[in-house]
């Protein structure tokens, strides 16, 4: 059960995660701070502290998308079915595109990401992508698909991504807005 801490005036609930890795870190992605250290870690509090700038700034912006998220819509009469065609199609539309060939489409329940492209080039999509407007949709597929050319998320992957989206930073924000619509309508937080 997350305890309750406030930092410099924000309400920010937060658990301690025990876990087999080599270095501590922190994860601020709902608006609740997971504080992930390894096991026998020592005084993981004192880790708010070290990192108090980065939370409050994190914070920030998660409480502005949660406000821009108000504004939008879901759309609840996409199937996962269409969504499964619309992936499929704009896959074999942008294979051809970015000169590269997936080895598998995934669509399945994913708890933190949009979607994913493996080593393997298997691309994942998360189901919840049905109540997104089209357009974010299209953008996640090709964000996904451009991985296949560049892994990392640099100049050279930026550039690709603008040369079919060149608002992907407005894009990004509206996929963080929806994110947070889609926990709070469909109470998955």
């Amino acid at each position: 059960m997350p305890n309750k801490s406030f930092i410099k005036d924000l309400n920010v609930k937060y658990s301690i995660v025990f876990r087999d890795i080599k270095y501590p870190r922190l994860e601020l992605k709902t608006g609740n701070l997971i504080i992930i250290v390894p096991r026998g870690y020592k005084n993981p509090e004192k880790l708010i502290e070290e990192h108090e700038e980065w939370i409050q700034k994190k914070i920030k912006v998660i409480n502005e998308s949660k406000e821009r998220s108000k504004g939008k819509k879901l759309n609840y009469e996409r199937s996962e079915e269409d969504l499964r065609k619309m992936i499929h199609e704009n896959v074999d539309r942008y294979s051809i595109k970015l000169n590269v060939e997936p080895n598998r489409i995934i669509l399945r329940n994913m708890k933190s990401k949009w979607g994913s492209c493996s080593s393997k080039k298997n691309l994942n999509f998360n189901k919840l992508l049905k109540f997104l407007p089209w357009e974010l949709i299209e953008y996640v597929i090709f964000h996904e698909m451009t991985h296949m050319v560049e892994n990392k998320h640099n100049k050279n992957f930026w550039r690709i991504i603008s040369t079919r989206f060149n608002d992907y930073k407005q894009k990004e924000n509206d996929l963080m807005d929806y994110w947070f619509l889609i926990q709070s309508e469909l109470m998955l937080d």
